[in-house]
Order: C-alpha cells, then sequence, then structure tokens
C-alpha cells in the first residue's frame, strides 16, 4: 500500500517491543515528516548507543563500554551473594527504587513464551548458570541465593518456571516475589510499596 521505504521502516518499527502495525506507521510517517536535521540527530543517536554503549560483564546492565562492569556489581557495600533476576533493565530500576533491595542483579534480556520453545534459547539462563558455579573468576562470593523477579504474567511465569528447573541443578537457594504482584502486572509499572511488599515476603 506504502512506497517501498515506508514499508520497510513499518517493518522495523513493527518489531520493537509493544509495537503494532498501526503505532510502527505513525513512527514512519513522523519520520517521513520530520525534517532532515531531527533524522540525522536519530541517526547520530543510535549510532552513538551502538559505538559506545555496551553491557556489564556480569550482570548485562547497560553501560559505557569503557567501564565494562556497571556501578551496582562494582559496589562493594552490597550484598554479592544475593542475585535479583529480572527480565530487563526497567525492571531492576524500579526495584532499586524501593530501597529495600541490596544485592546485586542478573538481567535475563527478555522473557520466554511457553508456546515458543525457541525462546528458552535466547534468555541468559545459560550466564546465569556460569555466573553461579564459576563466581571465582569474578572474584566475588559465592552465590547463597537467587531471586526470581520476573512479570506476573503468562511469559513471566513460564520464565521462572524454565529457571527454577535450570537453578534446581545448582546448590543454591531459589525464592520468588511474593504475591503482592497483581496478576499479569509488569515490574516496570509497580508502585514502590507492593514491590517493596514483595521482596520482603519471598518464598
Amino acid at each position: 500500500m506504502y512506497p517501498s521505504a515506508i514499508e520497510k521502516l513499518i517493518q522495523i518499527f513493527s518489531k520493537f517491543p509493544g509495537i503494532g502495525p498501526r503505532t510502527a506507521s505513525r513512527f514512519a510517517f513522523y519520520c517521513l515528516n520530520a525534517d532532515k536535521m531531527e533524522i540525522n540527530k536519530l541517526i547520530d543517536a543510535l549510532s552513538e548507543l551502538k559505538d559506545k554503549v555496551g553491557f556489564c560483564e556480569i550482570c548485562f546492565r547497560s553501560i559505557l563500554k569503557e567501564n565494562k562492569i556497571c556501578s551496582i556489581c562494582e559496589n562493594k557495600r552490597r550484598n554479592h551473594s544475593l542475585i535479583c533476576v529480572v527480565e530487563k533493565e526497567a525492571d531492576l530500576i524500579s526495584i532499586e527504587k524501593t530501597g529495600e533491595y541490596e544485592g546485586i542483579y542478573f538481567i535475563l534480556g527478555r522473557n520466554v513464551s511457553p508456546l515458543r520453545k525457541e525462546d528458552f534459547k535466547k534468555i541468559r539462563a545459560g550466564d546465569l548458570q556460569k555466573r553461579i558455579e564459576k563466581h571465582e573468576e569474578f572474584s566475588l562470593p559465592k552465590i547463597k541465593e537467587i531471586i526470581i523477579a520476573t512479570n506476573q504474567n503468562t511469559e513471566g511465569e513460564a520464565t521462572a518456571i524454565y529457571l527454577e528447573r535450570v537453578l534446581s541443578k545448582l546448590d543454591v537457594k531459589v525464592s520468588r516475589l511474593a504475591r503482592g504482584l497483581s496478576t499479569g502486572s509488569e515490574l516496570e509499572y509497580a508502585d514502590q510499596e507492593t514491590l517493596s511488599y514483595a521482596l520482603k515476603g519471598r518464598k
């Protein structure tokens, strides 16, 4: 229906999380109608993102490539024997805002769909297992507890069950957030009081 350049852009935007074809079309036409200076700023920002931003070698939080390790993993006052596993960095930020958690994190990068087996290969379960088994390589204490803090929806539940199965082979306590979070909710949008309760009441 549209020129190929617009169709191509719509397809690209449609791959963004939570973006459907209609919203992707709006983004594409916004770019079409924007002046060239604004588009160049977008191109420069994307280039800078890929050139300068990487991931923490321990938890996969986004950082400047030159740093290698994020400020949380670098902080010796944190409890490095306690790891909270989250789906995305926005969940990490939400938990940090509660002020109730003093451990470190591990970011899976995504969740899994129980209907798509290929998803299980795309999350960082192997990296998490390596992080626990080979903690000495990171010069960090032995991991005593893993808190699985996935979202309270179908994908988050499938992810948690899969992780529990993987981690059951290891000598580490595995807990889940308490049910203070309503079913279908996402950590990113939960209020701080609810998150605090879920952390304190983990099982």
